[in-house]
């Protein structure tokens, strides 16, 4: 089974069914035991140079994407939905989201104006820096989004409320609710709802801390949008028909995530066990399939080089403060945990990059009530 780059720089890639995967699965499990010893070698102290890693990585994506894609597909759960709208979503918030916010607050860095946003920066319009690219980036949602001053939005999984907070600097009337599970970041926001200068300490934002799975609102959204958080869903269509039942009937959702030009999901062993538990990432084209409550009105696929400069950036903020960072507490021991981190941010670096940015990179769908 192979693929191929056409002479469009468009990604073509085979169906991929479960008779394919268990024809393929001794090569699948064999590229993850190779994966997962180098990787658990590297954090456990055999820390390569930079250039050897990368070197490697830059080497091996290209092919798998081109010729080999069965062996991102990491485990057979993978080819279906899962019973679970967010998964794994306790295990999540303790290796990822619920980790030293002073962690985030540093590598992702912060403003006034912009607070923590941890997804993709545009590069794309020239940005020179990291929050430029990210105003660029909410510049580019708002617009694709529809987002009017006066609508009532609810963003599915805010972080720490970096999108929510720069669209009622733009939009006043705006009333804003996010919807958050990790402590950590909702704590970051409740100190920011007592600050004066912030526009959350207005009566024009709502924190609701709470599970996507369990999670319900009496009020009905003119917007909903959803930032790199679907890749922790294992459920796309009962997610779409929850999301409709909370939109309303003219109301909009803009999907942002990460998402692969393949017919299936992908994944890696090793994000998954040490960095992302259940974490997929979604077929681009896919998606709309799953449309039973929403219509898909328009999409978009974000080349990948734009993830690999702010992943780039992200790595030079955590490199650049290590005397600080390493007297947080991570729950390990802190060498361990810089060298799990740095494989984590170059590691996704070379995925984005590969290919050119055009196989791995992030979707945004617009969409609306079937």
């Amino acid at each position: 089974m192979t693929s191929t780059i056409d002479i469009n720089n468009k990604f073509v890639s085979p169906e991929f069914n479960e008779t394919d995967y268990h024809q393929h699965k001794f090569f699948i499990e064999l590229f993850n035991s190779i994966q997962m010893r180098g990787c658990e070698s590297y954090i456990n102290g055999l820390e390569l140079p930079d250039f050897l890693l990368k070197s490697t990585l830059n080497t091996i994506l290209p092919i798998c994407y081109q010729k080999y894609p069965f062996l991102l597909i990491a485990y057979e759960w993978l080819l279906k939905e899962s019973e679970y709208l967010a998964e794994s979503s306790d295990e999540l918030m303790e290796k990822q989201y619920n980790l030293p916010k002073e962690l985030f607050t540093t590598m992702l860095g912060e403003s006034t104006l912009m607070y923590p946003k941890y997804t993709m920066a545009l590069w794309e319009k020239g940005a020179t820096n990291l929050e430029q690219a990210q105003i660029d980036m909410l510049d580019d949602l708002i617009i694709k989004a529809d987002i009017k001053d006066g609508d009532h939005i609810l963003d599915i999984g805010c972080g720490f409320g970096s999108a929510l907070h720069y669209i009622l600097s733009k939009f006043p009337n705006s009333q804003v609710t996010g919807l958050n599970l990790s402590k950590q970041h909702c704590q970051y926001i409740r100190t920011k709802i007592k600050d004066a200068q912030s526009y959350f300490s207005s009566d024009h934002f709502t924190l609701v801390e709470g599970d996507f799975n369990t999670i319900n609102f009496e009020q009905k959204f003119d917007k909903i949008i959803s930032l790199g958080v679907f890749e922790h869903v294992g459920n796309l269509t009962n997610s779409f028909k929850k999301v409709s039942s909370l939109l309303k009937d003219k109301g909009q959702f803009f999907l942002h995530i990460i998402t692969i030009k393949f017919p299936h999901s992908a994944s890696s062993v090793f994000l998954e066990k040490y960095i992302f538990p259940r974490f997929r990432v979604w077929g681009y084209e896919n998606v709309p399939l799953y449309n039973q409550n929403l219509k898909t009105v328009n999409k978009w696929f974000m080349n990948g080089s734009n993830y690999s400069q702010t992943l780039t950036a992200w790595l030079r903020n955590f490199d650049d403060n290590q005397e600080y960072l390493k007297t947080l507490d991570y729950g390990m021991e802190y060498n361990r945990f810089r060298r799990m981190w740095r494989l984590y941010l170059m590691w996704c670096i070379a995925y984005f990059d590969a290919c050119n940015g055009e196989v791995l990179g992030n979707g945004q769908y617009l969409m609306t009530k079937a």
